[in-house]
């Protein structure tokens, strides 16, 4: 089974997605309303604006993968890769998970999104953003 499994890992980050940026677009469901997590600003390239929209008011759990990937990616983004990380180690051990919408229309864990975008980090990678 290690033989199978350490090809496909291997496959997966060679693949022209995990080479992009990945933007959440939605929540745990297909007909769910948009999430409000900066997906707009981000998309734009205002990682400041994200993190206004992230940081403040909102009614996104503040544990959510979601906003908690966003926040991770703007930091990234801006050279803050310290932040970054805690906030892509917030969204691994947060008690909320459900797969997240992508950009591209796929749908992924939330964990595998954190921890995806948290390796890539560490490897200097680009970045893998998530969450509309």
């Amino acid at each position: 089974m290690k033989k199978i499994l350490l090809p496909l890992v291997a496959l997966a980050f060679a693949t022209p997605a995990a080479a992009q940026s990945i933007i959440v677009v939605t929540g745990p469901e297909r007909d769910a309303q948009q999430l409000p997590v900066a997906y707009a600003e981000l998309r734009a390239g205002d990682n400041e604006g994200a993190l206004e929209r992230l940081a403040g008011e909102t009614t996104v759990d503040e544990r959510d993968p979601s906003r908690l990937i966003n926040m991770g990616t703007a930091y990234a983004r801006l050279g803050r890769t310290a932040d970054a990380a805690t906030a892509y180690e917030a969204a691994l051990a947060s008690p909320i998970r459900y797969d997240l919408e992508l950009a591209d229309g796929r749908y992924v864990d939330s964990r595998w999104a954190a921890r995806t975008a948290l390796a890539n980090l560490k490897q200097d990678r680009p970045l893998l953003a998530l969450a509309r």
